[in-house]
């Protein structure tokens, strides 16, 4: 029959008190190492483990904290992760992890369970379709809540994101750079945080060099997938006035684009160049290689992480209402690159 030891039962054999068991368990100076030794060696034997529960109880601090992503499997999603976990680690924390799976309904069960796992905080990226944020609010007024990657305007909390208008801004802007006039952009359809930034990037970069916005060419998908890109990569080769360049605000459409146009042999970047978002994997294996902007997965996650463990610790500040954003950077390869 399995036993669950507790202090109070290492207490009883050893004839010692609960808190003397508990602190020679900590290594606590005031315990000779005589005592430390005898507990710690039964405490070996009968593979005592310390209910992390119970002492966040006593200490109203569980010292773990929930993550809720759409789906751990995506790459960029999973260098986010590792940033959180090597970065809780570090202060002190332990994670765990869950998924929406993109679902509204989902992320509010999730952020029940966190709640009821007796957390000190939770790291959340938004399901894509989340329309109500009652609930969201809700948990804010029982623990520190912060966003990371996709985030809403409508929730007052610190959000941790990349400069999304920024990086589309530059990746069209040295398409324009290259020579090209036409740029066309895929994104997606629905009313994305993401998406709206870098449309916005792209629009002011079009407005800066003088360059008309042509509604035609501005394609917009609900799925931002490969198999979406290729599609809409024919939708554009189909037009009588072709675009010379395509941005599209993932990798996974830009490198549908790129098959789209290796299938028709139009030439890459001669003809039509090609600009991605994310530098996921897939980005140096497709051919030719894609023009992409990097973005720092790991650096968001140790970030986002930083800025919910301060919030925890430090709770007497009036507001933790505030926008960080991480910078990226452009990675230009064949797709777009024109040799001198």
């Amino acid at each position: 029959m399995r036993q669950n030891i507790t202090l109070k039962g290492l207490a009883k054999k050893l004839d010692l008190s609960i808190s003397t068991i508990s602190r020679a368990l900590k290594d606590h100076p005031d315990i000779s190492d005589k005592t430390k030794e005898r507990v710690q060696k039964l405490a070996k034997e009968l593979n005592y483990s310390p209910n992390v529960f119970a002492q966040g109880f006593r200490s109203h601090r569980s010292h773990i904290l929930g993550v809720i992503v759409p789906n751990v499997s995506h790459y960029f999603t999973t260098t986010m992760l590792k940033g959180i976990m090597d970065e809780g680690e570090a202060l002190g924390y332990r994670i765990i992890v869950s998924e929406s799976k993109g679902e509204e309904k989902k992320q509010i069960e999730m952020l029940q369970t966190m709640i009821q796992f007796g957390v000190d905080g939770i790291l959340m990226s938004l399901a894509r379709r989340t329309k109500s944020i009652a609930e969201i609010l809700n948990i804010m007024n029982q623990i520190p809540l912060v966003l990371f990657d996709k985030v809403s305007d409508k929730i007052p909390c610190t959000q941790v994101v990349i400069d999304e208008e920024v990086a589309a801004y530059n990746a069209v802007e040295h398409l324009i750079h290259t020579g090209k006039r036409r740029i066309a952009i895929i994104k997606e359809t629905e009313n994305s945080y993401n998406s709206e930034k870098r449309f916005k990037g792209y629009l002011k970069a079009l407005r800066d060099n003088d360059i008309e916005i042509d509604e035609k060419i501005i394609l917009s998908t609900e799925d931002i997938s490969l198999e979406k890109g290729k599609s809409m990569g024919n939708i554009l080769l189909s037009q009588k006035n072709r675009p010379d360049a395509v941005f599209a605000i993932t990798d996974s459409a830009a490198i549908g684009v790129i098959k789209a146009l290796n299938k028709f042999k139009v030439k890459i970047p001669e003809e039509i160049a090609v600009v991605g978002f994310s530098n996921s994997k897939s980005s140096t294996i497709v051919s030719p290689s894609l023009t992409t902007v990097d973005q720092p997965g790991n650096r968001i996650g140790r970030t986002a992480l930083k800025y919910l463990v301060d919030e925890i610790e430090n709770p007497s500040e009036d507001s933790f209402s505030k926008t960080i954003e991480v910078k990226t950077n452009l990675i230009i390869r064949d797709s777009s690159f024109l040799p001198a």
